[in-house]
């Protein structure tokens, strides 16, 4: 365990209540210390829920550590079966009432409840968050699914699409975008689970076709076991992006043998066009590093370089159950994965990359903040804003469309507050100058505005051996647009250590230039 002000994943018992609070019916009963109740405000302030999670807390106190805490959580789970009245519980501990050993999901189940009681095994001290969801979610199929019904005769194909959950990056208009596509394909949704799915709907599983797994994170040990013991084949591109998800209606039309032609020949989504537009061609070529879930982080770099024209300079994740997928993916962009959950060693890989923009979690946007780079948010863990009232999926076409906007409004609305710096001294369009159309004879102007002063975003901390930059040069760097400042600051540094400079001024600025032109 390390002390952290940030984390990119709770303990696992969070990712229980993720399932727990996406499903209908099910309740959560976790044996917990009165401290360990703040994760309520995940799902109330950030998701914005308009109910509480169905999570019932024993809320023990340091005092009850000398009596009967055992006694507590039977009293606990008793209570909340006669309060919620729920078709199925799960039962376990968080990662302070571990240390107990009281033995929950024993416990639970000698109250002989008439209705599933599921103990969890959650190792707090091993496991994080995604993994607690993802063995939740399989514990619960596992248990309640139940053997596939009769097949109807001429009915479409059917699926489950698994892996949406509560507190999740967009899950709700994902699985109302897919389900749309599925749709148009001609192909039915049996089940989505576990957003939205009652124990009943678990049940139902088996007897659909096939399954789209929409969450590798969360839906994928199920998925597996789905696949195992009701051989049921499972569809695992995950459609984030044009070019992806062509592939994934590519991918369910040969499982299910329909014609996939009309749906790919469909132009809704202006991605294609608009990455190949005039407007967008200066963002070719521009420098992104790529952090976050390893499923939205290895998707979005596939849309960066092959659909926008970036190119990614730096890409990892923070779940290490998918280290061996990320290192895959960022060798085919020829790096080395990050593969951390230190939010410091992602600022200073940041730092020492020097992109031009950063797509990332809520984490990687205080740090581009801070480094006064364009950023983006792409993965959870996200804030309310990421949480939008608006539909905005991220699969599907009408995704890809979304991505668009999402990668490429950072950088234009950098270029756009850097033109408007460098325009504020001119005599129309300065701070006190009121608007041009009224200035003039008898016109209105605007109160002067109070002069601010230009403070430069701070500068990036040089890498070891790297020269040093003065306040002048500095100043002077700032001078340049965003969307070449990082190339001109990489040359420079080259010049100078080339010629064994080890401070950087203005007149060493101006002969890299000068040298980089010919």
């Amino acid at each position: 365990m390390q002390l952290t002000v940030w984390t990119y994943e709770g303990p696992p018992h969070v990712g229980a209540m993720r399932i727990a609070t996406a499903m209908e019916g099910v309740h959560f009963v976790l044996h917990a210390p009165q401290g360990d109740t703040y994760a309520d405000l995940l799902f109330t302030m950030i998701e914005r829920r308009d109910a509480r999670p169905p999570v019932t807390y024993t809320t023990f106190q340091a005092r009850d550590l000398g009596a009967d805490t055992a006694a507590l959580f039977k009293t606990a789970v008793a209570d909340a079966y006669a309060r919620f009245q729920p078709q199925c519980m799960i039962v376990g501990a968080s990662c302070t009432a571990e240390l107990i050993q009281d033995d929950p999901g024993g416990l639970a189940q000698a109250l002989n409840l008439p209705i599933p009681v599921l103990p969890l095994d959650l190792p707090s001290y091993q496991k994080k968050e995604n993994w607690g969801a993802g063995e939740t979610f399989y514990q619960i199929v596992r248990a309640l699914a139940k053997n596939p019904g009769p097949k109807r005769d001429n009915a479409r194909p059917s699926c489950n699409l698994l892996g949406p959950t509560a507190l999740g990056f967009r899950h709700r208009d994902d699985v109302i975008e897919i389900t749309r596509l599925l749709s148009e394909l001609g192909v039915a949704v049996n089940v989505t689970a576990p957003f939205g799915a009652s124990p009943d709907d678990i049940a139902r599983l088996p007897d659909a076709d096939f399954n789209v797994l929409m969450y590798p994170e969360i839906g994928d040990a199920a998925a597996r076991w789905l696949e195992k013991t009701h051989n049921q084949p499972c569809v695992r591109t995950v459609p984030i992006g044009y070019a992806a998800t062509r592939d994934f209606i590519a991918e369910v039309a040969q499982l299910t043998g329909l014609d996939a032609g009309p749906l790919l020949a469909d132009t809704r989504s202006r991605l294609p066009w608009w990455s190949r537009s005039v407007d967008s061609n200066y963002l070719t070529g521009k420098r992104v590093f790529i952090f976050g879930d390893a499923t939205h982080a290895i998707a979005i770099a596939r849309v960066a370089r092959d659909e926008l024209g970036f190119e990614v300079v730096g890409l990892g994740c923070y779940n290490r159950e998918f280290a061996r997928e990320m290192r895959a993916a960022a060798a085919a962009y020829g790096l080395e994965a990050l593969i951390t959950d230190d939010y410091l060693a992602v600022e200073e890989a940041i730092d020492q990359l020097q992109p031009e923009l950063v797509l990332g979690t809520q984490m990687e946007r205080h740090i581009a903040k801070r480094l006064g780079v364009p950023c983006a948010v792409i993965s959870a863990p996200v804030h309310v804003q990421d949480f939008p009232a608006r539909y905005a999926p991220v699969m599907g076409f009408e995704g890809a469309n979304v991505l668009f906007d999402t990668l490429v409004h950072p950088l234009v609305m950098g270029l756009e507050e850097h033109l408007l710096a460098m325009f504020r001294d001119d005599f129309e369009f300065h701070d006190a100058a009121g608007p041009s159309h009224l200035a003039g004879n008898g016109g209105h102007s605007a109160k002067p505005a109070p002069e601010r002063e230009e403070t430069p975003a701070p500068a990036p901390k040089p890498a070891a051996q790297s020269p040093q930059w003065s306040p002048e040069a500095q100043a002077e760097l700032m001078k340049i647009p965003f969307f070449v400042r990082g190339k001109a600051r990489r040359n420079t540094e080259l010049f100078a250590v080339e010629r064994g400079l080890p401070l950087i001024g203005v007149e060493v600025l101006y002969d890299a230039k000068s040298h980089f032109s010919r």
